[in-house]
Formats: structure tokens, C-alpha cells, sequence
């Protein structure tokens, strides 16, 4: 079966095929036509919602795959301790974040939240109990929630909508809120949260896009964009009609990075000229590190934990681990502490819940170093030593 360009041309052929060109052609300077043909076209970015995000990024993108896991999980280990307890036994809300509800315990539910929030921004906490006191705590999915504000703009409610049905959790009510909405500062949003994958969706596209572009390559034997030329003869041209024809075929079966490098069939005179950069010239590998290191900059993970090269920003491995404790997941985890004991006070009175930094191995130097400061502080008393290393008096 004749191919594209073989009918067009035999249609613009002259009068040597009978057939008779009509009286509105397009004019061919310089005795040719020349159809410019771009492979990168016009950019396409993923949407900006929570659906898209996760799909996108968390689901297809390595790079936001890792960097999601890895601050949930070292946020997530991080145990959560009452501050003031009298030590007669585990507190009611200890014992609560520590076995949330039976099918998790809290580390597995803690890290569903940090998770929900490195993706969408927002997270959500729903508690169940008898008499106003939380029994169960259960991590509801961001995409099925919406804000439902009252007269004075702030959230009087909450809908969740699943299976075709939606629940509404009334806020105003006696004893704990059913509901805990955490957000990441969002500057232009009174109730939704911004997340970190959403301020580095240009980078993942680019990084998306160029895995794509690659796959392609490899499938089609790579060849870069030209100029689609038909040498013509005299009295014959391309119509209007064929011009949009052919360029709108090539646009559809030759453009984008599903169809990178596919071959053309040339014939009757048709040429093509390569104009654009060679895959090789374009350097894909440099623009997908570019890309990693500005998705991993808006995570908060230096990109040395997710062994990306070319980053200079830290001396070696450990010094890096310990900027990201102290950088982003040690203010993650007190602003979901303060939440958490906030939200709950209701319940079981004034609490002050805080993460056991000596549990972080990555910190175990400055904890060393602070030590040894103190013991050789002559002038303090065993008590005042103590409580400067964040414990109490004997």
C-alpha cells in the first residue's frame, strides 16, 4: 500500500499522471518545497492534582519514588515520647500512637501520613471512640477529602467520599475534632497544603520526559528532526490542501517522543534534511541529573542519599545524613508532634510530644561531642549536667 508521501506526490506529480493541480498552490521559492518538521513540538506538563502527582511522580518516577520513601521512613522511625510523664506505666496517648488501631502499628501509620503529605501536601488523621476518647486513629487518603468551610471561611466539616458515597465529618463537636488536616505552607491556598512534588513538577516532567524520549530511541533507532523537502519540477507544486495534509500526518504519526526516531519512506522526489541536534549533542543524561538534583532539592533530600552525582554541597555521606535529619525530617516530625498532642488534648489533657533524637544514629557524633562539653563543665552540678543533655534531674 502506498505510504503517505507517495500519494501526495503522485497527486502534485503534473500532468505526467493526469492530474491537474488547482489554482490555489502553495508557491515553492528557490525551485522546492521545504516542510520544517520539529520533534519537540509544543510542552506538555502534568496537572497540577493530586491524582496526577502520584501517578506521575511517586508511581513512574524513580527519583520522587525514593525521595517520598526516604523521608517517610526516617520520620516514621523516629519514636514519639510524652514529655513530663510520671513514668507509672505507658500513658493513654503513648499507648494509643503506639498501636494506633489493629491492623497498624504506629510507625506504619505515622509513615502513611509523612507519605500523603510528601505527595499531596496534606494529610489527614481520623479518630474513633467511645464517650469523646479516641480509641482508634486510622490515615484517610488526601484525593477522597474535601474541606467544607463554614460562615467564617475556616473548615466546619469534612466530606469523604468513597464507593460513590460521601461522609461528613462535623468539626464542631464535643471533645476531639474526628478530624486532623495537616498541611505544608501553601501561600496562596486558606485550606489545601502545597506539596513538594507539585513546586518540582517542571523538573519531573523533564525527567519523565527524557526517560521517555531515550525508550523511544532505543526502540526506533534514534534519528533527529529535519526538513521533509519535495524537489519539484515546473508547474508542479503542492496544494493547500496537500500542505496541511502532510503536515498535519507528520505531526501525528512522526512527532512526540512515542514515535522518536521512526523511519521515513521517501519517495517521488521527496528529501529529508536533518536539522536539530543529534540525541548524543543534546545530552539527555546531564538534563535528567539536572532534573533528579531540583526534585530532590524541593524533597529536602540531599541528593548524595539518593546517589545522584555532581553534587558538591556536602563533604561525604554522614555529614549529608545529618543535614537531612536536622533539615527536614527532625521539623517534620515536632510540627506533627505539636499537631498530634494539640489535636488530642481533649482527650487526655495537656501533653507536650517529642521525637527521641538519640534514637538517630546520624547524630550520634553531636551527641558525643555535647557530652563530652559538658562533662568537662566543672561549674555545673550532676542535675544542671543532665537537663543539658535533655534529660531530667535524678
Amino acid at each position: 500500500m502506498a505510504n503517505l508521501f507517495s500519494r501526495l506526490v503522485r497527486r502534485a506529480a503534473g500532468p505526467a499522471s493526469g492530474f491537474q493541480a488547482p489554482p490555489d498552490t502553495k508557491s515553492a521559492p528557490l525551485g522546492g518545497l521545504g516542510v520544517a518538521f520539529y520533534g519537540e513540538g509544543r510542552a506538555v506538563w502534568t496537572p497540577r492534582d493530586i491524582g496526577a502527582l502520584a501517578r506521575e511522580g511517586f508511581q513512574r518516577n524513580a527519583v520522587v519514588h525514593r525521595a517520598v520513601r526516604l523521608v517517610a521512613e526516617a520520620a516514621a522511625s523516629l519514636p514519639l515520647g510524652l514529655v513530663g510523664a510520671d513514668g507509672a506505666g505507658p500513658h493513654p496517648l503513648e499507648a494509643l500512637l503506639a498501636r494506633p488501631n489493629p491492623r497498624e502499628g504506629g510507625a506504619r501509620l505515622l509513615e502513611s501520613l509523612y507519605g500523603h503529605l510528601m505527595v499531596s501536601g496534606n494529610a489527614y488523621l481520623q479518630a474513633s471512640g467511645l464517650d469523646g476518647v479516641p480509641r482508634e486513629l486510622h490515615a484517610l487518603r488526601p484525593d477522597r477529602m474535601r474541606v467544607v468551610p463554614g460562615p467564617d471561611g475556616w473548615p466546619a466539616a469534612y466530606d469523604y467520599s468513597v464507593g460513590g458515597r460521601t461522609l461528613r465529618f462535623d468539626q464542631d463537636v464535643e471533645g476531639v475534632p474526628p478530624i486532623l488536616h495537616l498541611t505544608l505552607f501553601h501561600p496562596t491556598d486558606d485550606h489545601y497544603g502545597l506539596s513538594p512534588m507539585e513546586a518540582a513538577a517542571v523538573a519531573l516532567d523533564i525527567h519523565n520526559a527524557a526517560g521517555a524520549w531515550n525508550k523511544a530511541l532505543l526502540d526506533n533507532a534514534a534519528r533527529p528532526s529535519g526538513a521533509l523537502v519535495f524537489a519539484t519540477s515546473a508547474g508542479s507544486t503542492l496544494s493547500d490542501a496537500q500542505f496541511t495534509r502532510l503536515k498535519g500526518e507528520l505531526e501525528a504519526n512522526y512527532q512526540g517522543a512515542g514515535n522518536a526516531g521512526r523511519p521515513l519512506l521517501l519517495e517521488g522526489g521527496l528529501d529529508w534534511k536533518p536539522l536539530a541536534l543529534s540525541p548524543k549533542d543534546m545530552d539527555f543524561v546531564e538534563a535528567k541529573s539536572g532534573a533528579a538534583r531540583e526534585i530532590a532539592l524541593a524533597f529536602g533530600v540531599p541528593p548524595l542519599l539518593l546517589g545522584l552525582p555532581g553534587d558538591n554541597t556536602h563533604a561525604n555521606y554522614a555529614e549529608a545524613n545529618r543535614a537531612f535529619y536536622r533539615q527536614t525530617v527532625i521539623p517534620l516530625v515536632r510540627r506533627t508532634a505539636e499537631a498530634l498532642a494539640h489535636w488530642l488534648e481533649p482527650a487526655f489533657g495537656p501533653a507536650r510530644l517529642e521525637p527521641d533524637l538519640d534514637a538517630i544514629e546520624a547524630l550520634a557524633p553531636e551527641r558525643e561531642s555535647l557530652w563530652r562539653r559538658v562533662q568537662a563543665a566543672d561549674f555545673l552540678t550532676t542535675d544542671e549536667k543532665r537537663e543539658a543533655v535533655g534529660y531530667g534531674a535524678s
